[in-house]
């Protein structure tokens, strides 16, 4: 099937002029655009707030979960249809607040879904509030006097929680933007990349030009993604601004390790059970 870069656009997005989504929807068009994905085997599974827009942008399959249950739905999908492409996409309240427990158990199963959280420092729907990555002293509207809590940070949580790939990357790169999400998406296994994509409406203090200020590309460096260790250190380091693939291993794919599940949809799977098969559930019940 020939595919075109037209395919995998939905309705107009209606974000602010400036966001930062703007560019993470066009990377992620662009990535599965270059990988070839059928739009039709695409299902992009987003939560509450601004970034849960994207599903509705994009030209694939989508489903718009409740706030925080972002994962659990995207799992749900990935264990009943191994041949689909599952994109899960959120922001830092919806992912790193109410979702974030769900978010560490699918890191360390290892389910084969590609999460991309749009991390802004703020919850920009509801006009303004901090959010767990907004810095300790940010005044927002729930925080006039600053926020009292130290910031959450994603990278480290995910190398903790053995997430087989982590990345970030920065919505005003969108060269490397877009290498990041295809390189999540040919990952076999739980792919996690946290996005910057500054907020241009309620965020005045993390702008894109705060993040140019700050973020070391892993790009020019010589760097190899292979030492979980080596990574946590890197990322600590850093303070967390680090951009490019920070961790990649392999390992067992969930859905692989349950049993009875097969890397088919289960539609297609028989429901005809062996003769031996009833049996042995015959004498295991009926006795």
């Amino acid at each position: 099937m020939n595919v075109r870069l037209t395919d995998y656009r939905g309705a107009r997005p209606t974000w602010c002029p400036g966001c930062g989504h703007f560019a993470v929807l066009g990377c992620l068009q662009q990535a599965t655009y270059q990988l070839g994905l059928p739009p039709e085997l695409v299902v992009v599974v987003a939560g509450i707030g601004c970034s849960g827009k994207i599903v509705q942008y994009y030209g694939g399959y989508g489903v718009h979960s409740l706030h925080g249950r972002t994962i659990p739905v995207a799992t749900g999908i990935q264990i009943a249809n191994p041949g689909l492409t599952v994109i899960a996409a959120g922001g830092d309240g919806d992912g790193y607040g109410i979702g974030l427990n769900h978010w560490v158990q699918a890191m360390r199963r290892n389910v084969d879904i590609t999460y991309l959280v749009m991390d802004n420092h703020i919850y920009s729907l509801t006009t303004g509030q901090y959010s767990p990555t907004s810095r300790k002293g940010f005044v927002s509207k729930t925080t006039p006097k600053g926020s009292a809590e130290m910031h959450l940070r994603p990278l480290e949580i995910a190398l903790t929680a053995r997430a087989s790939f982590v990345a970030q990357g920065f919505s005003g790169d969108v060269k490397q933007l877009t290498k990041i999400i295809k390189a999540a998406i040919e990952h076999k296994g739980f792919s996690h990349v946290n996005i910057f994509s500054p907020c241009v409406t309620f965020n005045r203090l993390n702008t894109y030009e705060w993040f140019k200020e700050r973020i070391i590309s892993l790009d020019a460096q010589d760097y190899s993604p292979d030492d979980r260790l080596q990574a946590l250190a890197k990322v600590m380091e850093a303070d967390g601004v680090l951009t490019g693939i920070i961790f990649q291993e392999e390992r067992p794919l969930f859905h692989n390790e349950l049993p009875g599940v097969q890397d088919q949809p289960l539609t297609k799977s028989p429901l005809e059970l062996a003769r031996d098969q009833f049996q042995q559930l015959a004498a295991e019940f009926l006795s």
